[in-house]
Order: structure tokens, then sequence, then C-alpha cells
């Protein structure tokens, strides 16, 4: 009867409901300024708690775990304890980057044709949102167990210390942003059939900006969670999770989560302009697409004028996402070539590149490593409901940390409080690349899917803390990222200045330029003005509103300067 009702609401949904995570308008890009530490966060309550941790002698990586168990609370549409994230960590003392994958993982019982409906990939977003509401797009949250595995390497202040501010906030309630009402009334017809409403929808509608939220269920479980991380994973709350998700359609089992562990993985280093450029490995496809992108930018001559750059960026990310969907996947499945980031690989990638014209598409290399037969990309599809953070500490540590439940609300299942991921929706729908072979970001029972996301951190030649990067966006991080990066490195630009401009990129297809009623107007005439120069140049441009959440801290002459991305409701606060 239930999933009856859903139908009836998708085929009654209007279209403007049905998109991604939307922006919240346009706000002025402030920078923010510290000598000692810097938080940036993509909520201002959320960002304080962690500027609190750190006041009180933690760690980078303290206040990371405590700002985004915050953002679970307060922006519980685009993270939470019911979901995962990748974090990347500089040590100052030694100048060590590492990465920790807190990725989802499919149930056991889950079968490569678990998204085929009468034998055919969905279709369209009415088709995705049948696969994204209910239990069967759950896997086994990740983000508790990675947070615990960081804290066990980097930590110092109690782990209780850094959970007891998201349980206070659950518990108490804090004051409705008008981003968590915009989001709740964009995506409430799906909501409204969902156990997600009992709480998101007080009353039946979406609660109203400045009005106060309480979630004393989630503060219950993140009580147990403070006191053990494995509450989530054992015992009586981890037997309600999975109850519940089998009783809305999905295949999780207490087993599934009993089973879940959090795994540090070496991090993948690019060179880039005399700095090294640290990403996230697979099951990320973020560290490669963003290390191919610069590393074929560098090897084209620099270009001044914004055209030239705009055009030599797009370039550069359509090479990239043509290798990316290709090729990776999760590492304990798939074969990811060794060679895509060989330099005499990047090298002829980077020759397909012209100064004057665009291509028309981009094929995927034949890099060392290659496994024999391997076919096209298949349909998965990411959202940009997503969010992340940035931590500098007065030591020189640094976490770039980047979280999501995947669709905005996830799954929309609601159990103990904990709203849960629809992250297996991140697989390829369709299981074959070829009648002879398994995409590589097929279904497979225990896999990760493939993501997006791009926590960076960059070091100079000595190892020096230079900059933390990171956005929201769905499969657009990558570019995100990647322009913030280089608005940084190769212009010289303060942060606010990096992210004072129109979002653009190519992901093998159309160029991509912003627009949209919020963007102010002397940025859309420039987006206007740049998609006109890229069509001369040869480019298929679409303009299109273009969501992001991109943060940013950098160190410059003594100082930490940060930013957060003036689509949403960020800031980055420091002492």
């Amino acid at each position: 009867m239930a999933r009856l009702v859903l139908h009836l609401v998708l085929l009654a949904v209007p279209a403007f409901a049905t998109g991604p995570e939307p922006a919240s308008g346009w706000r002025e890009v402030r920078l923010g300024r510290a000598d000692r530490h810097m938080v940036v966060a993509a909520n201002p309550v959320a960002a304080e708690v962690g500027l609190a941790v750190l006041r009180e002698g933690g760690t980078a990586t303290d206040a990371a775990i405590a700002t985004v168990l915050a953002l679970g609370v307060v922006e519980p549409q685009s993270a939470g304890i019911g979901g995962g994230g990748f974090l990347m960590s500089l040590n100052g003392r030694t100048g060590k980057v590492t990465s920790f994958d807190g990725r989802e993982t499919a149930p056991r019982a889950m079968k490569p044709e678990h998204f085929l409906v009468d034998g055919a990939a969905p279709q369209g977003m009415l088709g995705f949102m049948r696969a994204v509401v209910g239990g069967q797009s759950v896997g086994a949250p990740g983000l508790v167990r990675m947070l615990a595995l960081a804290h066990k390497k980097g930590g110092r202040l109690p782990w209780r210390r850094l959970v007891e501010p998201a349980a206070r906030l659950a518990r108490e309630g804090f004051v409705v942003s008008p981003r968590l009402t915009q989001v709740a009334l964009m995506f409430s017809p799906f909501m409204a059939v969902s156990t997600a409403a009992s709480v998101y929808l007080p009353g039946g509608a979406p609660p109203l900006p400045g009005s106060r939220l309480q979630n004393t269920a989630l503060a219950e479980v993140l009580d147990a969670v403070a006191a053990s991380p494995d509450a989530l994973y054992e015992g009586p709350i981890a037997k309600e999770l999975a109850a519940g998700v089998v009783a809305a359609g999905g295949l999780l089992s207490e087993r599934d989560l009993r089973a879940y562990r959090a795994i540090e993985r070496a991090p993948i280093v690019a060179t880039y302009r005399g700095h090294r450029v640290f990403g996230m490995c697979p099951p990320s496809s973020g560290g490669i697409a963003v290390a191919q992108l610069l590393s074929v930018l560098e090897r084209v001559p620099k270009q001044g004028p914004e055209l030239a750059r705009a055009h030599l960026f797009a370039e550069a990310s359509g090479l990239a996402f043509a290798d990316r969907d290709r090729y990776v996947g999760d590492p304990a499945f798939v074969r990811v070539p060794t060679g895509l980031l060989a330099p005499d690989y990047l090298a002829a990638r980077a020759g397909l590149v012209r100064l004057d014209a665009a291509r028309a598409s981009f094929a995927p290399g034949r890099p060392a490593g290659l496994p024999r037969g391997e076919g096209p990309k298949g349909i998965a599809a990411e959202w940009p409901s997503t969010t992340h953070l940035n931590v500098a500490d007065s030591e020189g540590n640094a976490v770039a940390l980047t979280a999501s439940i995947e669709n905005a609300w996830g799954s929309m299942v609601l159990v103990r409080g904990v709203l849960l991921n629809n992250q297996l929706t991140d697989f390829a729908f369709s299981p074959d690349a070829t009648p002879t072979r398994r995409h590589p970001n097929a279904v497979a029972p225990g896999k990760r899917p493939r993501s997006s996301m791009s926590p960076t951190i960059v070091v100079d030649a000595r190892g020096a803390f230079v900059m933390a990067a990171g956005s929201a966006g769905g499969p657009r991080i990558i570019e995100s990222v990647a322009r913030a990066l280089t608005g940084v490195l190769d212009e010289g630009l303060d942060p606010a200045a990096a992210l004072d401009r129109p979002n653009l990129g190519d992901r093998n297809g159309p160029v991509e330029v912003e627009r949209g009623e919020d963007l102010p107007p002397h940025l859309d005439a420039l987006g206007e003005e740049l998609a006109a120069g890229l069509a001369a140049l040869g480019h298929t441009v679409k303009r299109a509103e273009l969501a992001s959440g991109t943060h940013l801290i950098v160190s410059r002459g003594g100082k930490l300067l940060g930013a957060a991305d003036p689509r949403r409701e960020g800031v980055a606060v420091g002492d």
C-alpha cells in the first residue's frame, strides 16, 4: 500500500520538487581571518561547535568530528549518522596526510539486478526517485565508525565530549534556518508518505524559519554513541535500524551493520605548481579526477584571459570525467587501472587539448593496468545533497571532511530519529557494461558505491599546510574543488574571491555555465559572456543552476583565510 501511495505522489509531484538540493540564494562572500585556528562549515551553529572544541585544546580532528555530528542535527537534509563520508587529515608535526573511508556498503543480500524494473534501469527523475525513497536504497552507514577511527588516530579530547554538543542540539532543539525550510518544502511531497515526516514535517508542513525543532529520539541514539561508537552497529539500536529498513522495503540486516568497517587508506597524491595535492582514493573518484584535471592543466600553456582559462578547464574536466566514468569503482571489487596518474599517460591526455578549439567529446584513455574488455559507463546518479567542512588548528593540523546521506533527506526512512541514506543509488543501475562484463560500479554485496566526494588538502614542498578544500554537489564536486584550487594556486585569489564567481565545468558532455535568479547581475553577465565565448570555440554550452557548497581554508602570510560558499548558509569562524 505504501508503495502505491508513493507511486501516486511521484505522478502528481511538480517537476520543481524533483530536483537536487537547491542553493539558498546568494549571500555576500565574507572572508574569514584567523591567527590560530579556523572552522568553515555549512551551518553557523555547527561551525561554532567546532570552534569551541579548538578553544578547549582539541585537535583539528576533534573539531571536525564535533562539527560534522552537529551538522547532522541542524542540517539533517544533507548528512548525519545514518550516512557516510570521507575524511582527509594532515598531521602538522610529521607532514603526513591520511585518508579515512566511511562510505556505505551494500547489504549482503543485495543482487546486481537490484534496481532494474522489468529488466530495465529506471528512467528519468521519477524513476530515480522511486529508487531513492524507501529502504531499498539504504546501505550500512559508515560515518560514525569512520569518525571513531579518525579520533583514535588524531584525536585528543574524549570521544564523549565531541558527541555531546550534537546530542544537546537534538534534545533541546535548534533554530530552524531558512535553508532547512526550503529543502523540506521542496521534497515534502515525497517526505509526506515517509517516516521522516514525523519529525521534519511537523503538523504536516515544513517547520518555519526561526522555529525550534527537536529530535529527542536522535538525542537518545547520540547519547548511546557518545558512550560507544559501536552502539549504532551492535545491540538494540542496530536491531531497530535494520528492522526499520526492512519494513520500508530494504535489505539491511543486523549482520551488515555489525560487519561494517571504516578503512584507513593511502591518499591520491598529485603535484601541481610546486605543491602536493592530496585527495581521496577509490571508492571515491574525486581524488583521481581532480588530480587528472590539475595534471592536464599543468601540461598545457598557462593562459591569462578568463575565457581561455575556462576553455582549458572545461577540456581538462572532460578528459578526467571520461576516465572517471569508465574505470573507477570500489577497489575491493574492481581493478582500477594503475596508470591513470602516470606522467606519460597524463602527458598524452594533455596532448589532446587544443588551445583554440573544443573537442566534441573525449573517449576514455588506455592507461597501464587496464582490465581487459572494460565497457562503457553505466547509469548512476549523484545529487548535490551533501555537506563539507574544513578545520585548521594552531599546531599545523588540518582536516577536510565531506559527509552525505546522498539525496536531500536521504531515503526518507527515519528510525529512532536517524535519517538513513540512499547511497545505494550511486551504483550503476544497469549492472552490465557490455554483454560480457559487469560495470565497475555495478551493485554487489558488501560493495561501496562510487562517489565524487573530494575532500582535498594541499601542502607545500616542506609539507606545511597550504589549503583545505571540498564541496557538496554530486559529480560537480570534482569541478567545484578543482576550480577553487586553480583560483587560489594559479591566480593567487583569496578564498572569498575564488568562490565569488559562476560555477562551470564539463562532465564530458555540454559545458555547464552557472545561471540563476539569485546569481548577482555582474556574475550572471560574466556567465553569459563565458558561455558565448565557449560556444564560439566549438563547445556545446548549457546555462544551468549549478548548486554547490564549496568551503576553503588557505594559509597565507602566517594567517588563516577562509570562506564558505555564498549559495548556502555556511560561515568561516576562527580566533
